[in-house]
């Protein structure tokens, strides 16, 4: 309901309410450099994740859809405009990165739709292991299982399951390098047919 600006009362509210926005908007851009929208500086990412059960040190923007069983680590991050759809049963790993964009879906309409409805919804459970990093845009289908330490590209379309340890790419999303972790802790991504170490 919008105030009634031709009332003094009204017009203190609104200007209350403007200072305030300017002043979370202020604050962000000092401590993170970021502006963000007014439900992103009025809600805690973390108290978000927490009230949905997620594991110690999550996070889930505002901006994100989350629906039905969904399972999610410890220290994993869940950017912005993401969807979780969990009717088939979706579990997120620990230190997980799920970039900007990225859908998950345990479920289609596909033979429901194509068979006026007399079908049912097909379900199958995704799951996705620890330390992955899913990159902006992923679509990742029903019945999925990405291994532990994998990367997603962005904008892939994962409709197979994905190997721990492999890098993976395009739509439909294929294979395209490895994951090696050294005994100290060094990381290298190596593209199949080239090496490429960070």
């Amino acid at each position: 309901m919008k105030a009634d600006e031709s009332s003094p009362k009204g017009k203190a509210l609104i200007t209350e309410a403007r200072q305030m926005i300017e002043r979370l908007q202020k604050e962000m851009r000092e401590s993170w450099e970021r502006d963000l929208p007014l439900e992103e500086l009025l809600c805690d990412r973390w108290e978000r994740a927490q009230r949905l059960g997620f594991g110690a040190g999550s996070s889930i923007y505002q901006s994100s859809y989350v629906y039905g069983d969904v399972s999610v680590g410890e220290e994993t991050w869940i950017g912005p405009l993401t969807l979780l759809e969990g009717s088939g049963g979706l579990s997120i790993g620990s230190h997980c990165s799920i970039s900007a964009g990225t859908h998950i879906y345990t479920h289609d309409s596909v033979r429901w739709a194509l068979s006026g409805g007399s079908s049912e919804y097909e379900r199958a459970s995704v799951h996705i292991g620890d330390c992955c990093h899913i990159g902006a845009n992923v679509v990742i289908l029903k019945g999925v299982t990405i291994g532990h330490h994998a990367v997603i590209g962005a904008s892939s379309l994962v409709n197979k399951d994905v190997a721990p340890y492999t890098i993976a790419v395009g739509s439909p999303c294929r294979p395209a390098g490895k994951v090696k972790i050294g005994k100290d802790g060094e990381i290298a991504l190596e593209m199949f047919g080239s090496a490429e170490t960070g």
